[in-house]
């Protein structure tokens, strides 16, 4: 690919930068930060490789965000939107229908097993869709007193009100606790780095001892249980084998208590199949996917449910109707974008994958080996890294070293990970390892030196 130069009439990246930090405020971000380390300012992407405003170009080695499977520009994706935009940009979709949004619900539950799909924008909008079903469903059913919610420890949501409620990232959640209905959490297996069998399945019998012992308490009292499958990755990518999920779908029908599986970002092939939950075999009450979805290109998230959940609504009273609703539920643009991504996400590409995982499970090597780095994981197309006595202020330096470097890397907090999208080839996967090592050199060496001044960058 070739750096793209900036045009006459575009706006010189500095001036930009500067006009964003005072029209804009950026996500996740203490914008005060910025007056040291303004914005990179983006003007083209290709593939796996973002271009900056002075033609340099970045490896997106968390695709923007886990959203972009496929690389920017996926000509295919494009062609499909463009399509769509000659027929109709957007119908609400109350008392409408598309035919995009019905292939899509129709594909979707072929792929699931479940079914009815209601559509949001964004990950936390699809939770929040997933909770009000699960305690609308028991009032439907007689039982209004089942209202609560569990969640596992360090699980992240989202940031709306209702998904923030079923976060522990104490970060997120502190500044709003007074405004939030904050949901019980139950122990998650802490399996960073334990490759011992036994100790594999007595911190999985530890897990499950809990989640029994608060069911037995609390069911009668619960609507759903919240989790994210195999990987919470917002606490710093903690893994749990299949074998756990397996056992919180047995407890959980024991108990009367819907299973939601939040896949926002473990979903879409993420974890090494098309849902994180069929690595477990387990089918849950909730399914929400989102962010890779349209392969990067438009917001879009989807909530799949049971036929015996829709059934609990299907009633002449009004009341009893799930009358929630987005201004752009199942908009057409992103309804194509995403059918072009389930096109591009079939069987063979999992396999192939899998394959791409294997390679660069090798190549990285170095990364396992480093004598700073501790609890080497890997799932599918998701590395991770815990840094060794990091700095305070390590995420922030690491990034910025990073981008110097042609990296767009984003740590969480002492927690290094890699997720590409999944058109990486080895080349751009030793550019990215080389861009890692020195940015791992360079940041562990200045925060050293720096102390424990500035904080920690969340992704």
């Amino acid at each position: 690919m070739k750096p793209a130069a900036p045009k006459p009439s575009e706006p010189p990246a500095a001036d930009l930068a500067a006009r964003s930090l005072r029209s804009v405020w950026h996500p996740c971000t203490q914008m005060k930060r910025h007056e040291s380390a303004p914005p990179r300012v983006i003007v083209g992407g290709e593939g796996v490789w973002l271009v900056d405003a002075q033609g340099r170009r970045l490896i997106d080695a968390v695709s923007s965000w886990w959203v972009n499977l496929f690389g920017h520009g996926q000509p295919d994706i494009k062609a499909a939107i463009a399509a769509q935009m000659e027929r109709v940009e957007h119908v609400m979709l109350a008392g409408l229908t598309h035919e995009g949004v019905v292939r899509l619900s129709e594909r979707l539950a072929a792929r699931t097993g479940l079914g009815h799909a209601q559509y949001a924008s964004d990950g936390a909008c699809a939770n929040e869709i997933a909770l009000k079903l699960s305690a609308h469903y028991w009032r439907n059913l007689g039982r209004p007193e089942k209202n609560r919610f569990v969640s596992l420890g360090g699980s992240y949501h989202g940031e709306t009100a209702g998904a923030l409620g079923v976060t522990d990232v104490e970060l997120f959640r502190s500044s709003y606790a007074p405004l939030l209905r904050i949901a019980a959490t139950v122990p998650a297996p802490r399996l960073r780095g334990l490759e011992d069998a036994a100790a594999v399945r007595a911190e999985v019998d530890r897990a499950c001892e809990a989640l029994e012992s608060w069911l037995r308490r609390e069911a009668a009292h619960t609507a759903a249980l919240i989790v994210e499958p195999l990987v919470q990755c917002a606490a710093g990518f903690v893994f749990h084998p299949p074998e756990y999920l397996a056992r919180v779908r047995e407890l959980c029908t024991r108990h009367e208590v819907h299973l939601v599986a939040d896949e926002i970002a473990v979903g879409m092939g993420r974890t090494g199949r098309f849902t994180a939950c069929e690595q477990a075999g387990v089918r849950p009450d909730f399914l929400c996917i989102g962010k890779g979805l349209t392969g990067g290109f438009l917001p879009l998230s989807a909530v799949l449910s049971t036929e015996e959940v829709y059934a609990a609504f299907y009633d002449d009273d009004l009341a009893r109707g799930f009358l929630h609703s987005h201004s752009y539920t199942g908009n057409p643009l992103a309804c194509a974008a995403a059918l072009a991504t389930l096109d591009l996400l079939d069987d063979a590409r999992l396999g192939a994958n899998a394959e791409l995982a294997r390679r660069l499970d090798a190549l990285f090597e170095p990364l396992h080996r480093h004598p700073r780095l501790r609890h080497a994981r890997h799932i599918g197309m998701i590395w991770a890294w815990d840094v060794h006595e990091a700095p305070a202020d390590f995420a922030r330096r690491f990034g910025l070293e990073a981008l110097e470097r042609g990296a767009l890397l984003r740590p969480i907090g002492s927690t290094l990970y890699f997720m590409p999208p999944y058109v990486i080839d080895e080349a751009a996967a030793g550019q990215l390892l080389r861009a890692t090592l020195g940015a791992l050199q360079a940041s562990l060496r200045d925060g050293a030196a720096a102390g424990a001044q500035g904080g920690q960058a969340l992704a």
